[in-house]
């Protein structure tokens, strides 16, 4: 049997990778890849059982692609959790999400000098 698998889209910036090594840690039944949004591609999106996407602030020129990306693609059968350090960037998230119709967990809003493992642990079992 193969092991699920993961993707963690993030803008590059520090207070987000702080985010998203524990989180990759806390899908350690899942083979995870963390890939910055300028170098993702749609088809990286397809073999994930479940996705995760952060950014620092609202509208990064690296997310441009997935604005786009996700206006046009039907995700209803699929799991994302989105995370950030403010509250604009996660209503920005959930907004480029709006039409995929992807299953979205509760956010996470997360301190700019990293998170307590304990607290995305619990968070990413909310939405597995």
């Amino acid at each position: 049997m193969s092991r699920k698998k993961a993707l963690i889209i993030t803008d590059g910036t520090k207070p987000i990778r702080l985010i998203a090594l524990p989180l990759k840690e806390a899908l350690a039944d899942y083979k995870v890849k963390i890939c910055p949004a300028k170098k993702f591609a749609g088809t990286d999106l397809l073999s994930a059982d479940i996705f995760f996407i952060g950014c620092k602030r609202p509208k990064p020129k690296s997310f441009t692609y997935l604005e786009d990306f996700f206006s046009h693609i039907n995700l209803v059968s699929r799991k994302c959790g989105i995370f950030s350090v403010n509250e604009k960037s996660l209503n920005y998230l959930k907004g480029i999400l709006a039409n995929s119709e992807v299953n979205l967990g509760e956010p996470l809003l997360a301190a700019e000098d990293g998170i307590e493992k304990t607290t995305i642990n619990k968070w990413v079992n909310k939405l597995l």
